[in-house]
């Protein structure tokens, strides 16, 4: 029997990001996952936004993190072939597993590490016992339950998952190449979609080291044959769907392995439990088109390691009382509440035939090339005056 405060079950990046508050915290933990390290999996492949930034930040983690990821500077933002804004960006390409696995690189020693599996939980309003696939039993004050997608020991606890929204996005993921030249034009780019009957929201290009990685986001059945006719032939399935595209970018082509992931929209029923709190993922999942899923896991995490479990620790029990604060939590529901709507409403501004949506569309084209435009015109006295003239502006 290995006794603990906090055993975290699962050790993705929420469950790491726990590991690491609660250990600097001095906080006694346990750590299980099944692999030693991080395997190669397709999740989230950048952060991005100063407010994503900011909520990295209050983990503790934002140094180590944005030290292993590329900083693009500047992202174009486009449709219709037409380039409408060349704004700051803020965003940080970085693989799913390097980000993982740097997060697990600042996990202090105290907390131990547990490769394995848990196979079952017993709760009470005292102590969890959980068992694990290795045979190990961890007795903890609380359990975290970090494990994602994976709802089998859920399930064991009559937590019930409910589909809001069955393959609400399917995300793309791969490599695109510049041929002809060395390089693309562009730092990063967000290129819009030109007809909502192609049911792409977008395409985000962005580095990651020397690599130009693309996210391509599309709303189809996972069962749709245009994915296979994407494996066979991306290239042109691309064109056809952003037949404009290629006014920015040039001619391309794809390198490497092409991921293809659904993403369900579900949230669970029978949480509020004594003893265990669920975060990121395994509480609500997100769709990957919003880009909140850091959001919410990093919100979550901060709330939970930095004020609720150092107050919950401080009294005796871990009844249901307890953890409900942690689920009512206002800053909690906020972040939840927005990245829900904006699920929703990314999906009907991509694709919906109705007139307001149809509005909502130009709407948004007219706001970027009004950014585009004000942005140029602030940029133009440096590029014209005399002093420019001889002393190149240093974007140039």
């Amino acid at each position: 029997m290995k006794y603990t405060d906090i055993a975290i079950i699962g050790g993705g990046l929420a469950g790491s990001t726990a590991a690491a508050m609660l250990g600097r915290a001095g906080v006694a933990a346990i750590l299980v996952d099944p692999h030693a390290v991080y395997p190669p999996d397709f999740r989230i492949e950048k952060l991005g936004g100063a407010e994503q930034i900011t909520r990295l930040a209050k983990t503790g983690l934002g140094d180590a993190v944005l030290r292993r990821a590329t900083h693009d500077g500047v992202n174009w933002i486009a449709r219709y072939g037409i380039l409408l804004d060349k704004p700051p960006s803020l965003q940080f390409g970085i693989m799913y597993d390097d980000l993982v696995n740097t997060i697990r690189a600042e996990v202090p020693g105290s907390v131990q590490t547990i490769i394995g599996k848990a196979v079952s939980i017993v709760t009470s309003a005292d102590r969890q016992r959980i068992t694990l696939s290795n045979g190990d039993i961890i007795s903890a004050r609380l359990a975290v339950i970090a494990n994602g997608l994976n709802v089998g020991l859920r399930h064991t606890l009559g937590i019930e998952r409910k589909i809001v929204s069955a393959c609400h996005s399917v995300s793309i993921g791969f490599d695109l190449v510049a041929v002809g030249r060395p390089a693309f034009p562009f730092p990063a780019m967000t290129y819009f979609s030109e007809r909502p009957s192609d049911r792409i929201p977008y395409i985000t290009l962005f580095p990651i080291g020397k690599r130009m990685r693309a996210n391509l986001f599309v709303y189809r059945a996972i069962d749709d044959p245009w994915f296979r006719e994407f494996r066979r032939a991306p290239v042109e399935t691309l064109e056809a769907a952003l037949p404009r595209l290629k006014r920015l970018t040039g001619a391309f082509t794809t390198s490497g392995e092409i991921k293809i992931r659904p993403a369900d929209l579900y949230v669970n029923t029978g949480y509020r439990q004594s003893g265990i709190v669920l975060v990121g993922d395994a509480f609500r999942t997100t769709c990957p088109v919003t880009g909140t899923g850091c959001d919410k896991v990093f919100t979550d995490v901060q709330r939970l390691c930095s004020v609720y479990i150092p107050a919950w620790l401080a009294t005796e029990g871990m009844g249901e009382a307890k953890i409900a604060a942690f689920y009512d939590d206002p800053v909690k529901r906020a972040c939840d509440s927005w990245s829900d709507a904006k699920a929703h409403d990314f999906r009907k501004v991509s694709i919906d035939s109705g007139l307001y949506w149809r509005a909502q569309r130009w709407a948004r084209f007219g706001n970027w090339l009004g950014r585009g435009l004000l942005r140029r015109l602030a940029d133009a006295p440096f590029q014209t005056s005399p002093q420019s003239r001889h002393h190149p502006h240093p974007a140039e």
